[in-house]
């Protein structure tokens, strides 16, 4: 397994490649209401990523044709937007990632379009809190199962499931590097944590089963059982002493 320690200056370009989604994202929360199109979210999302000098990391990864994946209620990760309308009462989980000078950054939030369900409210803090639980146990000295198990429990101890079937991972100059890094498992488990290594964190928080599957376009995966699904992300820097979120504002 080979993990990459990144430089000082690496980790500065990844700072500025996570500042720029987290400005793209700050807008497109801004557009969520009923009747928007999820096309039109992709198109500010393209548009804001190019005009701040970066480009968009997922248009053309392994395909999938836009720049932003837009996942509805019980769409978990990778919708793919287009003419679909926002309803009231939907939640809409916005991911996307730019890349800088040649360095990545990667976030997603979930997002509720109008007056949404109490369930879902807490579906969605649920969430976000196990990807707060995760960046915190994101320290040099612990290992990757400590992340694991803090977004695990965060997650069953408020009564919902995460997906097992897609997991955080390294990110760099590529998206996907080593490690993986599950959003289940024990502590004390798998490699060391160590001072330079950058990670995705992404739990993604289903109120019913685990369970999920793809849906005939290759890319959408929605839960098995049909029921709602939240996901949050940062990109997270392990330093010398509090981890560092790289997509924050």
């Amino acid at each position: 397994m080979a993990v990459i320690l990144k430089s000082r200056r690496e980790i500065a370009l990844m700072r500025q490649a996570g500042r720029i989604v987290a400005v793209t994202l700050a807008l497109l929360i801004e557009k969520i209401k009923p009747g928007v199109t999820t096309g039109e979210l992709d198109a500010v999302a393209y548009r804001a990523i190019v005009g701040q000098g970066a480009k968009p990391s997922f248009k053309g990864y392994r395909g999938f044709p836009a720049s932003l994946c837009v996942s509805i209620n019980e769409e978990v990760v990778h919708g793919i937007p287009g003419k679909r309308v926002l309803q009231e009462g939907d939640i809409v989980s916005l991911d996307l990632g730019a890349i800088y000078q040649g360095f990545q950054g990667d976030a997603a939030v979930t997002v509720g379009v109008g007056k949404v369900s109490s369930q879902a409210q807490a579906l969605m803090e649920a969430a976000r809190l196990a990807l707060e639980a995760g960046i915190a146990a994101s320290r040099a000295g612990n290992r990757v199962g400590d992340i694991s198990w803090a977004i695990q429990s965060a997650a069953e101890s408020r009564g919902f499931s995460v997906v097992r079937q897609y997991v955080g991972h390294g990110i760099g100059r590529d998206m996907h590097e080593e490690p993986q890094i599950p959003n289940f498992g024990s502590p004390g488990q798998g490699i060391p944590l160590r001072t330079g290594m950058t990670f995705a964190l992404e739990p993604m928080v289903n109120a019913g089963t685990y369970e999920v599957e793809v849906k005939g376009d290759a890319w959408t995966v929605v839960t098995k059982d049909g029921d709602l699904s939240a996901h949050y992300e940062h990109t997270v820097a392990v330093t010398d002493g509090e981890p560092e979120i790289l997509t924050r504002m």
